[in-house]
């Protein structure tokens, strides 16, 4: 069995390499190194595995692609440009990476004769700012009013691609939905939520978890955006590994669908939570100054992931608390 990770030395894509490598599976990490930290991973995966394969190259060179792919089992397309930021000063390259280097992946799945199975991860973010979305203040945190909301966001919430980053992500997610129906290519969409934990060095547009604790450790002041009572759930990526497994084992049944991803209702936390948390464990104030609201964000997003465990027994397991542990001991011994 082939694995093949394009974004194999980000966060993901690292982590995922690692699980397989661990067990003796043949592996591939497609990366161009460009993001902060890629080029740590894969000393680190270099350093740990041996066996590892690794194209230094980019999703754009469809060619190059195409030929590294070939006779693979599983494809886990991780590559893309995360930053929401990024994505407004410069929207061409941010919807040549998401959006074109997402059709050339399926298209390099496509020719191949016995194509792989193809995980994409995408984003909740399209779903837009959801400002349609009625909501109660509390003193740390916002929380839907609609009773029908209790288990969060389900897949059926109407799209509404807001920013270039949301355009691209979520033509990239449509495109791998349709190739399911259209060509029959066994595809498995992920609209993930807040995820966090080992190898993610807490850039300030990749991952905002890392980000206030890797500032809280360094004793550094920690901006927000908005007033804090911004919502997520956070799911610790051992989980995530966990229900990519499981939706390939049961291929047949999540073929061809698309699922929200995250920690749910149960581990859901406001930013300002989050950074009381990190007071606790750290025994330590943090300064923070506020900033204006970025465009597009979501005051409150809770991927309800009823429908993961409905079709393949997958549900998040590590609480905050938990995962933030492991989180800031992996950040202290870097």
């Amino acid at each position: 069995m082939k694995i093949f990770i394009t974004g194999g030395a980000g966060f993901i894509g690292s982590n995922l390499a690692h699980y397989y490598l661990s067990r003796g599976f043949e592996t591939v990490v497609y990366d161009n190194l460009s993001r902060p930290g890629a080029e740590k991973n894969l000393a680190w995966l270099k350093g740990n595995h041996p066996k590892l394969v690794f194209h230094k190259s980019d999703i754009r060179s469809f060619e190059t692609l195409k030929k590294a792919a070939k006779g693979s089992t599983i494809i886990y397309h991780m590559a893309s440009q995360v930053a929401v930021t990024k994505s407004f000063q410069d929207p061409r390259t941010d919807f040549e990476i998401n959006a074109l280097g997402t059709l050339n992946v399926l298209e390099a799945v496509r020719t191949q004769k016995n194509p792989p199975i193809v995980i994409y991860a995408s984003t909740n973010k399209v779903y837009g700012s959801m400002k349609e979305i009625s909501l109660r203040e509390k003193a740390l945190r916002y929380e839907y009013k609609d009773k029908k909301l209790a288990n969060g966001i389900d897949e059926h919430f109407h799209l509404d691609f807001h920013s270039p980053y949301g355009c691209s992500k979520g033509a990239g997610g449509q495109y791998t939905h349709d190739y399911a129906r259209i060509y029959g290519l066994k595809t498995i969409v992920f609209r993930q939520s807040c995820i966090y934990g080992n190898r993610q060095f807490g850039n300030e547009d990749q991952g905002w978890v890392a980000h206030f604790a890797r500032k809280a450790l360094k004793r550094r002041q920690i901006t927000i955006y908005g007033d804090g009572k911004q919502v997520r759930d956070l799911l610790y990526i051992e989980d995530l590994i966990d229900c990519y497994l499981k939706a390939i084992e049961n291929i047949k049944k999540t073929s061809g669908e698309i699922y929200n991803v995250g920690g749910g209702t149960s581990f859901s936390t406001s930013l300002l939570e989050l950074i009381a948390l990190l007071e606790k464990k750290l025994d330590k104030k943090i300064k923070i100054r506020f900033r204006d609201w970025r465009p597009g964000d979501q005051k409150v997003y809770i991927s309800d992931v009823s429908k993961t465990k409905k079709d393949f027994g997958w549900e998040p397991k590590t609480s905050v608390s938990k995962g933030l542990e492991k989180l800031l001991a992996w950040l202290h011994s870097i």
